[in-house]
């Protein structure tokens, strides 16, 4: 595990931009809500600026967003197909219920220690399943290796002659097979 200040140091690159904005929806989507985060757009022709706001799919991992708060988010790692932002702090309620009833809002270094979790479970089942068809490849080779040195075995016991009788010799190469 690298130092508390180096994780540090890595969070504080990965949060480089912060947006402030409004939750528009809230409670549709699990860990899901949709802020709408202001901006403005330059119109050459018009020689003016226009109100030009975007929506964003912003992760909440415990579900601790209603409807009308203000939000920070900032960019992180996709969650998802749509959803790229993730919920840095809540910057004032918008519904009756305060801050301090709600789940809190996991920070950056909580984030972080969770994903790296994740990951080192992720790595440990690959490598699992990796070794588990090595060795299963292993033993195909061997059985077929243990095949072949039985049939040989049948072969050359037929030509000396040599053997148990017929009735015997189905039934070993009955088990055999199995």
């Amino acid at each position: 595990m690298p130092p508390p200040w180096a994780q540090a140091a890595k969070t504080a690159t990965r949060t480089f931009r912060e947006l402030h904005g409004v939750v528009i929806t809230a409670g549709t989507m699990d860990k899901t809500v949709k802020v709408r985060v202001g901006g403005q757009k330059w119109n050459s022709f018009l020689k003016k600026f226009f109100d030009d706001p975007k929506t964003h799919l912003v992760h909440d991992p415990n579900n601790s967003l209603r409807l009308g708060d203000v939000v920070a988010i900032t960019p992180g790692w996709r969650v998802s197909k749509t959803k790229r932002h993730v919920v840095k702090h809540i910057i004032a309620p918008g519904s009756g219920v305060p801050i301090d009833g709600r789940a809190p809002v996991p920070t950056a270094e909580e984030r972080c220690a969770e994903r790296d979790a994740l990951r080192a479970v992720k790595d440990e089942r690959r490598s699992l399943n990796k070794l588990a068809d090595r060795v299963e490849k292993r033993m195909g080779v061997a059985e077929a290796i243990l095949r072949r040195a039985r049939k040989e075995f049948a072969l050359r016991a037929r030509l000396m002659g040599v053997g148990a009788p017929e009735g015997n010799a189905t039934g070993s190469a009955a088990g055999a097979q199995q």
